[in-house]
């Protein structure tokens, strides 16, 4: 039992304030990213395109018509550092929107920092990470269920080792009303996975 005394406050700092956003190339985004920390945002949310979710280049037939549709195409790190640039990832807070394809994501990212001279425990933000919601809603997994579990786990352990300050996953349930779910069930499947 703690008592009062051992209670810590909170340090003085600000909500994160970010807007879940990107769109047809990485520049674009990189604009529209300066743009809205110019005026106060204070984090990044980055929502990728339907190919860079499901692992497929730019180039790929399989990728054409969808690139940078409903968010920003991320192939290599040539693309990672058109999206951050004249962004300092040591003071950013970065969330991923990212599951099947997290890990190759968050490589670039911590590559990126890397040739900016940022330590990796300098680094903030989320990879949603959460593969299993591909599987009961959206259909975007790139892997069958057991090595796609090793890569969220092995993004989780990596972190915790690397990425002392990332977030390595966040459970995410919404897609699943969307998917038939009731409400009830959408909570106990977002319960479930986090077992």
């Amino acid at each position: 039992m703690s008592n009062a005394a051992d209670v810590k406050p909170l340090p003085d700092k600000a909500w994160i304030f970010r807007t879940y956003a990107g769109h047809s190339t990485a520049q674009e985004s990189n604009a529209l990213y300066r743009k809205n920390l110019a005026k106060g945002q204070t984090g990044l949310s980055i929502a990728f395109d339907l190919p860079t979710q499901t692992g497929y280049d730019s180039d790929h037939p399989l990728a054409r018509g969808e690139v940078g549709k409903v968010g920003v195409p991320i192939c290599h790190l040539g693309d990672m550092r058109s999206l951050f640039e004249q962004i300092p990832l040591d003071a950013m807070n970065t969330s991923m929107t990212i599951n099947a394809t997290a890990a190759w994501l968050l490589a670039l990212y911590i590559a990126l920092a890397d040739e900016q001279g940022v330590a990796r425990d300098k680094l903030q933000g989320t990879t949603q990470n959460d593969i299993i919601k591909e599987y009961l809603s959206r259909g975007t997994y790139v892997f069958p269920p057991t090595p796609s579990l090793r890569l969220t786990t092995d993004v989780i352990l990596f972190t915790t080792k690397e990425v002392p300050k990332w977030n390595p996953i966040n459970v995410c349930s919404y897609h699943l009303q969307e998917a038939g779910a009731t409400p009830v069930q959408e909570l106990a499947f977002a319960l479930a996975s986090c077992r």
